[in-house]
């Protein structure tokens, strides 16, 4: 399906194909998704939304890298995916990923310098822009332990933005955060894609979080994750969040997502004309 904000583009950057990802546990193999194919443009937001257990933060993890699929394949730019690289960063729930002895511009550079990506200068450089996009100019100097979540959600932003990847990918990243610091999270998130454009994968269990971020919505279904639904969402922003349409298309949402019966089955009450939505059953 092609997005409305990638009508340059004729081919997907990101394309999943028929993907099965598993898991061993001690007594079990376990089928976390089945047969899920869904492509991403450049300059998508792209959201992948369900339960707990769906398997949306191991198709991350394979985008990434980490996992190998059991069945299908998955391509960035054209080319197979095999191991973790460059071209994708993943930000996770977990800011203590920032190293304690470093300061908020050394642990930018840091990946620029351990990938070789940049010399020390050129590092320093673009580590000093992207703290300036996420409002950090002046904290450059600090050191991790005297920031708040908020901030070092925003250091591991621009430190993941710096490396300047095909696709930024985004495993719950504000879910530990406050609710108002999530919400001026989200809002920051959106002003620096506003600007920058970059291509973004987005796992979250928020239904109103994904309406908000992205402009593209896949729906899985509970374990073993199968795709429900893709929808079209780029109507929607922080601003809409106490409007009626936004509450119907939550509540759409919902019964597309734990609903076993089809979309017909969804009241009339509930109804709503969402563009562009692929059913998968």
């Amino acid at each position: 399906m092609r997005s409305p904000v990638a009508d340059f583009s004729p081919a997907p950057l990101l394309q999943v194909n028929g993907v099965g990802l598993q898991y061993r546990t001690q007594t079990a193999l376990v089928q976390a998704t089945h047969d899920v194919s869904f492509d991403v443009y450049p300059a998508d937001r792209f959201v992948l939304l369900g339960p707990s257990g769906c398997g949306k933060s191991s198709l991350l993890k394979a985008t990434a890298g980490f996992l190998t699929p059991a069945a299908g394949e998955i391509r960035l730019d054209g080319e197979l995916v095999r191991q973790p690289g460059p071209d994708r960063i993943v930000v996770f729930q977990e800011f203590d990923q920032l190293l304690p002895w470093k300061t908020l511009q050394q642990n930018v550079m840091f990946p620029l310098l351990a990938s070789k990506t940049l010399n020390k200068k050129e590092a320093a450089e673009r580590a000093t822009h992207y703290l300036g996009k996420v409002g950090l100019s002046r904290f450059a100097d600090a050191y991790p332990h005297t920031l708040s979540g908020g901030m070092k959600a925003r250091v591991a932003i621009a430190r993941a933005l710096a490396m300047q990847p095909k696709i930024l990918l985004m495993d719950e990243p504000f879910a530990a955060l406050d609710a108002l610091t999530r919400r001026k999270m989200q809002e920051e998130l959106l002003a620096l894609w506003d600007e920058v454009r970059f291509t973004l994968l987005f796992v979250t269990h928020s239904i109103e979080e994904a309406l908000v971020i992205g402009n593209r919505i896949l729906l899985l279904s509970p374990h073993p994750g199968r795709v429900r639904a893709e929808i079209n969402s780029h109507q929607y922003d922080l601003k809409n969040l106490g409007d009626v349409s936004f509450q119907e298309s939550a509540r759409r949402i919902h019964r597309l997502l734990f609903d076993e019966g089809s979309a017909e089955s969804v009241p009339e009450s509930v109804q709503v004309n969402f563009k562009d939505v692929r059913f998968s059953y």
